[in-house]
């Protein structure tokens, strides 16, 4: 390829060229190997004629270093492909498309408003005749919002949402073809990742441009599209890394952006790829103006700039970054751009054209190998799952999935089997499907004699994401709260009424101290005992944690490990019976299940375990699942959450416990978890419980990351829900444990929440939480004897549960042992100079002959009373 372009491209926006010097500098400091900044790779994407051949040499040099640790040097990828246009109506009005179109001209053409299962079929099963092994599934953002006629075909057919249907479609194609989904159905949720990361080993979404002026000002490419804002395609890369999601992404250039805008989109993917290691390819892609389209008289994005781009973007994403060109959109320039320093040449199609670009027809691969091979370089065949993710495996490739990809991957390379051709294989589990038991599953009884194995998984590394950009990212959440209000009047407001406490006074008092804070828990206790009397409240509970396999990335849980860990457990469905029925015989009125996020556990599982408890022990309240593990089940079973949880209510399911709340603050929760729900799919998952008469407790982890105004949003949020739905049975105080947990042994967190803290979110709950809920509960776990007996001064009325076995706080490094006997609770109570009494789960009284069974074993596990399989 030529690289001598003389001419400015207008398409790259208003800006003045770099002088001589600013373009020697910033190719000297490359040549070096010097971190770039965004100003000076503006000034690199500038690169023509000699310096692009300068850049050019150092972003090859860089990928070659890159393809070397990766173990195939000179080697270039592509995926043998066909292209599925699952539907070409979208709600977004892109200036430059020509892959969408309306209704009507669907009609006239003879065409349905989606392709039709048997034409997706039809598709998949010529390209699998043709040795392809990915179906690209690509369609417009979710027509549905905008199109009648799309909302009319998917009921007609049975489908609540486009993603159903493309959910649906990915099964069949999997179960009947054997080609491999990689899903492009634009903008995605949190939640929507999670109902298809069970269908495609990959996904993508072009980010295109960080520039929100191309979005949001009248004539821009993007105006009028909700989906192509910055902010929300940035989100949904975020979520996918969060997710364990192998994504491709990418930016479009020549669309009015300036070369500084530019920069600052690949900085953007940077950032996100080195915080959750997510991104598997990042594609540059130049503008070509199309006709009948309003940015038809717009200037091709040149050659030299493509090639500038594309070497730009392999410095600053580094030798790992895997980078690809549209090999029909380089005019036959393809040594220019392997000079450039890209590794892939994308999917390619030898039966289907490219829907997005259908003027450009595909290269025969017969003539891009060969082509490559002028270039130095082998091509070899990828699958849509990068290698480096293949050999990861969990959590980034589905264990539903693990079949499927590994018929078609090379074990040594992870790259595609040579002379392979996919086949359909089932995806579905079986409907006895349930991990195999085993591991530590004596850790109930352990953890408080031997102890954990080791302070830290082995993956400590990896699964967190970069611990370097969450300093950056937690720094923040750091900075105390500056307090302006005056305490004084605020323990007024509180003493009178404090339903009419302002934020600015509530913050005074979370911040209180010496003896206003003894004011303040004064006044809290005051009104706890006009609103619940005297008497301290308990349950005769059990802990079932029937598994700690988990790959979800919380920081703050040191209870998670992954299968492979000395302290990885999973228990059995009679295992986890026999533990609900031997805490009956000792008086128990509830068992509280919950376990990690095991990869292969299915959706249904949750239903088992619940029906299991029940079968065993019939009137056992079971308190089950949190609002992470609901949504996990719903999106493994593809049911909407409204639907799950009506099934497991069926099940036997009773309560819900809310915990995975944490902070109900995004800017905390992200740094706190790799891959745990939204803030506001917390909302979702107890509102919709409590809709549907499941009703939950409600919680708040403190002391981590976190400041006073956090706290304060976090109770006010949980007033509005309980004023909403009336579900809330309690809330808990759950004090973050520091000792082992991942964020605090990376120096991120600090070492839990003060005693001054402790008391005053006690207090403040109490406070603010009145009059919905009326039930503040303390930590005996997390807290100890004398500090509970504290807080039951400071506004709570109840102890929480004897619990009998406890090991998500002891993994953590709490220092209380694994349970409290009945006499060890009603003695906390005695010490604060209070009645006690036991409760249900939903704080009523308690059958007598439940009563007495605890009285009699003093409610905890006789030592031994054996525990089959352990």
């Amino acid at each position: 390829m030529t690289t001598r372009v003389p001419e400015e491209p207008a398409a790259a926006g208003p800006e003045s060229r770099p002088t001589a010097n600013a373009m020697r500098r910033a190719l000297h400091r490359a040549e070096e190997g010097v971190a770039l900044d965004t100003a000076e790779a503006a000034v690199l994407l500038q690169a023509r004629d000699a310096d692009l051949e300068r850049l050019s040499a150092v972003a090859g040099r860089v990928r070659d270093a890159g393809l070397a640790a990766a173990g195939r040097p000179g080697v270039i990828t592509y995926s043998r492909k066909v292209f599925i246009p699952l539907t070409r109506l979208c709600r977004d009005t892109c200036h430059y498309c020509t892959f969408v179109t309306v209704p009507g001209k669907l009609r006239r053409a003879g065409h349905g408003m989606f392709l039709s299962p048997d034409e997706v079929l039809d598709i998949a099963r010529r390209g699998a005749e043709m040795g392809c092994k990915e179906a690209l599934f690509t369609l417009g953002d979710r027509p549905e919002d905008r199109w009648p006629d799309a909302r009319e075909w998917l009921d007609a057919h049975g489908y609540d949402d486009t993603l159903a249907y493309v959910r649906a479609m990915a099964v069949r194609v999997l179960e009947e073809t054997g080609l491999l989904p990689h899903l492009n159905p634009g903008v995605l949720g949190w939640t929507d990742l999670q109902r298809l990361k069970p269908v495609a080993p990959s996904m993508g979404m072009m980010l295109e441009t960080t520039a929100t002026r191309l979005w949001s000002e009248p004539g821009g490419p993007h105006h009028g599209s909700p989906d192509k804002e910055p902010a929300v395609r940035l989100r949904v890369l975020e979520d996918a890394g969060r997710s364990n999601v192998p994504f491709t992404t990418g930016i479009l250039i020549g669309i009015g952006e300036t070369y500084t805008e530019r920069a600052e989109s690949l900085f953007a993917i940077r950032r996100t790829s080195r915080q959750y290691h997510g991104i598997q390819e990042v594609i540059v892609q130049n503008f070509r103006a199309k006709p009948d389209t309003a940015m038809r008289g717009m200037p091709d994005a040149e050659l030299g700039e493509l090639a500038a781009a594309i070497a730009v973007a392999r410095i600053v994403l580094g030798p790992a970054a895997r980078i690809q060109a549209p090999p029909n959109l380089v005019d036959g320039e393809y040594a220019g751009f392997v000079a450039a320093g890209i590794d892939d040449w994308g999917g390619v199609s030898p039966l289907t054209p490219d829907h997005v670009n259908p003027e450009r027809p595909w290269p025969q691969i017969e003539e891009l190998a060969a082509r490559t091979a002028d270039a130095g370089f082998t091509l070899k065949e990828r699958l849509t799952i990068y290698p480096e993710y293949v050999r990861r495996g969990e959590p980034w490739l589905d264990p539903r999935l693990l079949p499927h990809v590994t018929a078609l991957a090379d074990p040594e390379t992870g790259l595609a089997r040579e002379g392979v051709r996919p086949r359909g294989l089932p995806w579905q589990e079986p409907e006895d499907a349930f991990p195999a038991a085993g591991g530590r599953t004596d850790l109930h009884r352990t953890i408080d004699t031997t102890g954990r194995t080791t302070d830290r998984r082995d993956d400590f590394d990896d699964v967190y994401g970069d611990w370097g950009q969450l300093r950056e990212q937690a720094a923040p959440g750091m900075v105390p709260d500056r307090v302006d209000a005056d305490v004084k009047e605020a323990l007024s407001t509180a003493a009178g009424d404090p339903t009419r406490l302002t934020d600015a006074q509530a913050l005074a008092l979370l911040h209180a101290d010496g003896p206003a804070l003894d004011a303040l828990c004064r006044i809290a206790d005051d009104v706890r005992r006009d609103a619940v009397g005297d008497d301290v409240t308990y349950i005769v509970t059990r802990n079932i944690n029937f598994t700690n396999v988990c790959y979800t990335g919380c920081r703050f849980c040191a209870f998670a490990q992954r299968r492979t860990d000395a302290d990885a457990y999973t228990l059995s469905l009679d295992q986890v019976a026999d533990r609900a029925e031997q805490a009956w015989q000792v008086g128990a009125v509830e068992v509280c299940m919950q376990g990690g996020i095991h990869p292969d556990l299915p959706g249904s599982a949750y239903f088992d375990i619940a029906r299991a408890v029940k079968e065993r022990v019939p009137g056992m309240h079971v308190h089950a699942f949190s609002p992470m593990e609901v949504v996990n089940g719903a999106t493994r079973t593809g049911m909407s959450i409204r639907d799950w949880l009506s099934a497991a209510k069926e099940a036997g399911l009773d309560t819900i416990p809310g915990t995975a709340a944490e902070i109900l603050d995004d800017e905390v929760r992200w740094v706190l978890t790799k891959g745990k729900l939204p803030a506001a799919t917390w909302v979702e998952v107890v509102s919709t419980a409590h809709e549907l008469g499941i009703r939950s407790s409600s919680t708040m982890m403190y002391g981590h990351v976190d400041q006073p105004h956090h706290w304060l949003g976090h109770l006010r949020l949980l007033a509005e829900i309980q004023q909403r739905t009336g579900g809330f049975t309690e809330f808990v105080t759950l004090p973050f444990i520091h000792t082992n947990a991942p964020v605090y042994l990376a120096g991120i967190a600090r070492p839990g929440p003060t005693l001054r803290d402790n008391r005053a979110v006690t207090a403040m709950a109490r406070l603010l939480l009145h009059p919905h809920i009326p039930n503040i509960q303390t930590s005996w776990v997390k807290l100890g004897a004398e500090g509970a007996a504290e807080m039951l001064r400071s506004g709570a009325n109840d102890l929480g549960g004897t619990l009998m076995e406890e090991t998500i706080s002891r993994m953590a490094g709490s220092r209380y042992g694994s349970y409290r006997s009945v006499r060890d609770l009603v003695a906390i109570a005695d010490a604060a100079g209070r009645p006690s009494r036991p409760r249900s789960t939903l704080y009523g009284p308690v059958p007598q002959e439940r009563v007495d069974a605890a009285l009699a074993s003093d409610g905890h596990l006789p030592e031994l009373l054996p525990v089959l399989g352990d």
